[in-house]
């Protein structure tokens, strides 16, 4: 698929970035803190998954997928293209990887991968990104964008238009299926503990959605004072979030010019609206409720986009640097 040239903005009234206060206060600084564990090689460890012997995975630019275990890192799969969410499937021990560039892939124990699914509702599946997996199998999974790949991420940003869509991968009969469209760069996905609901974290218009099964149903929950990028659960019911970056103020005040965000889209990286470097991960309940937050304000771990709890440990990835990181809960 080519990449289209132009944006087709759309013309929003302008926002204005809350500030970090209440639950958003940064009064836990502990990321700043974080112990950093490097890869042996490649960068951008996009997202974290943990088995439950505490063996930690995650997947990189170059297409790697790594295993920590102890100190000691091993390279399990290339997968010959870009993995970002990783979930640990518990019933066979292997793992649910979604590859930006080849889709929902299966990465078993035996070291084999295998291709789930590159298309649904016939159309081509163009930017698999973040999954949760159903007691019956069933993986759930987000397709931030039918226009832009993730080599183009920011022109979806840009573009602000629901582009997006969840489908559900069913293991039983090999089928894709959609289970809600019209989402803003939907990313991080969650299931409710009884299974009846997504959560789902919308980057591009900053807010967390519930998505009802089977119906599809969109409830937005919060509006987030940040760019919300991979979920996952914790175990006990509630979720945790990786916030990339604050909003950024003049990306909301172009929302009513997409004639200036056209132009925008077309100038180099460095010249258009820039991600700030303070990182948060915001734990959750079902509700949306907010019950905690790890900050990052002095951007020691910038571009967090991947959290997941072991214990009382956090594990951290980043879209940005060259290894992942841990910091203690308590």
């Amino acid at each position: 698929m080519s990449v289209p040239r132009f944006i087709d903005g759309a013309s929003l009234p302008a926002t204005t970035p809350p500030p970090l206060t209440g639950p958003w206060s940064p009064t836990d600084t502990r990321i700043d803190q974080a112990v950093l564990v490097p890869l042996p090689a490649g960068h951008a460890p996009e997202d974290v998954a943990v088995d439950p012997d505490g063996a930690v995975f995650t997947g990189t630019h170059e297409g790697v997928v790594w295993r920590l275990r102890g100190d000691a890192f091993e390279a399990l799969a290339d997968t010959g293209g870009r993995p970002l969410g990783i979930e640990h499937d518990p019933r066979d021990g292997s793992l649910i990887i979604c590859d930006a560039y080849r889709g929902l892939l299966r990465l078993t124990p035996d070291g084999e991968l295998h291709e789930l699914t590159r298309e649904a509702a016939g159309t081509a599946i163009l930017f698999c990104n973040n999954a949760a997996i159903a007691r019956d199998g069933t993986v759930y999974f987000s397709d931030s964008s039918s226009r832009f790949p993730l080599s183009h991420w920011r022109r979806d940003l840009l573009e602000h238009r629901p582009n997006g869509r969840v489908l559900a991968y069913d293991p039983a009969s090999g089928t894709t299926s959609l289970v809600a469209a019209g989402l803003y760069f939907p990313n991080g996905v969650a299931l409710t503990p009884d299974e009846s609901a997504l959560l789902v974290c919308e980057t591009v218009a900053h807010r967390l959605t519930r998505i009802a099964l089977p119906s599809g149903a969109a409830t937005v929950l919060a509006d987030l004072p940040a760019y919300p990028d991979n979920m996952s659960s914790a175990g006990d019911g509630t979720f945790w979030i990786a916030l990339a970056s604050p909003r950024v103020a003049i990306a909301e005040r172009l929302l009513p010019h997409p004639g200036i965000r056209r132009v925008v889209a077309t100038l180099p990286t460095w010249m258009q609206p820039q991600p700030g470097k303070h990182t948060i991960a915001a734990q959750v309940d079902a509700d949306g409720t907010v019950l905690r937050t790890v900050h990052s304000p002095a951007g020691r771990y910038p571009m967090l986009t991947g959290v997941r709890q072991a214990g009382d440990t956090l594990w951290f990835g980043s879209l940005t640097e060259r290894s992942i990181a841990r910091v203690p809960l308590n």
